[in-house]
């Protein structure tokens, strides 16, 4: 089993981005605690841990241009035959720590309190399972129709060294729609 837990972003036109993002304090600490959270949840469904790569710069091209978002690859090892327990495994995961954040239990309860409505599918789970493998990943940017209007979600971490002008531009930056425009 493999997570590849996202956190930390800057817009890539900005001088000197790549090296400002592996240096930014607060930008490391949201990752730290994604990657260790990350970890936890692994160990409840599967053994021997590891991260195999740590705060790997991703580029991410969107239609306002490039980001770079810091990443990790973290993964375990799961017992034979764990497709016969897939559902138990995906409930023992959920919800995504890269969408609650730590502690979860207590985020998770702080975000209900103040979001007053159910996420439905957004920040949910989606993928495809052969019977012998899943491809998944967390629906973190989703596209909601209720009758005739549309509501785009998405989401960001924030942490006691955030700053309100950085995390709204962060948002801006991530906040795209991944459709190609006609030529």
């Amino acid at each position: 089993i493999y997570t590849y837990p996202m956190k930390g972003t800057i817009d890539a036109s900005q001088p000197n981005a790549k090296a400002n993002l592996l240096k930014d304090e607060k930008e490391q600490r949201e990752h730290y605690t994604i990657v260790d959270l990350m970890r936890n949840d692994l160990a409840m469904v599967a053994k021997n841990i590891k991260v195999s790569r740590f705060r790997y710069i991703d580029s991410i091209y969107t239609e306002q241009g490039e980001i770079l978002q810091t990443s990790s690859e973290i993964y375990g090892e799961l017992e034979d035959n764990w497709q016969n327990k897939i559902g138990s495994i995906l409930a023992a995961l959920l919800p995504a720590g890269s969408i609650s954040g730590a502690p979860k239990e207590k985020t998770v309860s702080i975000i209900q309190q103040a979001e007053k409505q159910e996420r439905g599918y957004y920040t949910g789970i989606f993928g495809i399972f052969d019977g012998e493998s899943l491809n998944s990943a967390v629906a973190i940017r989703f596209i909601e129709q209720k009758n005739d209007k549309f509501y785009f979600r998405s989401g960001g971490g924030i942490t006691i060294q955030s700053q309100l002008e950085d995390e709204y531009q962060e948002l801006i930056a991530k906040v795209y729609l991944p459709i190609q425009k006609e030529k």
